[in-house]
């Protein structure tokens, strides 16, 4: 079974891991979610995480000893554990890369706040043979925090993981799981009922009943729809 371990200041962010698919996927026990509190391994009465930064600058910086305590905790086997910091500096998150996490048994998802995490505990990390350590960004703009990011992901991955979608037929026909010389394209529009709707029909040719002049049209809307993203 996966195992996806979260290590954040803000345990409470994950609740709605709780509901939709991915609660059902855990109820049914084909991915073990876990969430950590960063804190329980920071020292003081105040439990701090963080500090100012060397050289200078605004913010602060997430420490490396509570992150580095706890993810030793996570990793007490031999196996090889994926280790996903996330940062606007990361490798911007894709489909090709949510199907390759979601072959993976262990993944660390490092939810980073203010400035950052010291950048020792990548570098650390990096140099362990037990451990992938994979930089990573959902987009370029800045978030407050690394949970929204590995809700994101989590969506994107867990839905790939056997089991978890109810009809699998429907993973093969996704924007961006559609390949078009040898380039990702999005989905073609959707329609259902009713065929008229505020005067807009649905096209006549999804109603003709014409599986090869349908496919043709779907190709053709998915092309038109990927180069009007450009």
């Amino acid at each position: 079974m996966p195992r996806y371990d979260l290590i954040t200041i803000f345990p409470d962010y994950f609740s709605a891991l709780d509901i939709s698919l991915i609660g059902k996927a855990r109820s049914a026990g084909l991915v073990e979610i876990s969430v950590h509190d960063l804190r329980e391994q920071a020292q003081g009465v105040h439990k701090s995480v963080d500090d100012t930064p060397y050289g200078g600058g605004a913010g602060m910086v997430m420490s490396p000893e509570p992150w580095g305590k706890a993810i030793d905790k996570l990793a007490t086997s031999d196996e090889i554990h994926d280790l996903i910091v996330l940062t606007p500096a990361g490798k911007k998150f894709d489909q090709n890369m949510a199907t390759k996490f979601s072959q993976h048994e262990h993944l660390i998802f490092a939810c980073g706040r203010y400035e950052g995490i010291d950048h020792r505990v990548t570098e650390f990390y990096k140099s362990q043979p037990n451990f992938r350590v994979h930089e990573v960004s959902i987009g370029d703009y800045v978030l407050n925090g690394g949970e929204v990011a590995t809700l994101v992901m989590l969506e994107a991955i867990i839905r790939l993981i056997p089991g978890v979608i109810g009809n699998p037929e429907s993973l093969a026909e996704e924007s961006h799981t559609l390949i078009a010389d040898g380039e990702s394209i999005v989905e073609y529009p959707n329609y259902t009922k009713p065929a008229v709707w505020r005067e807009l029909c649905v096209p006549e040719v999804l109603l003709s009943g014409n599986h090869a002049a349908i496919k043709a049209y779907r190709s053709e809307e998915a092309l038109k729809r990927t180069k009007n993203r450009e």
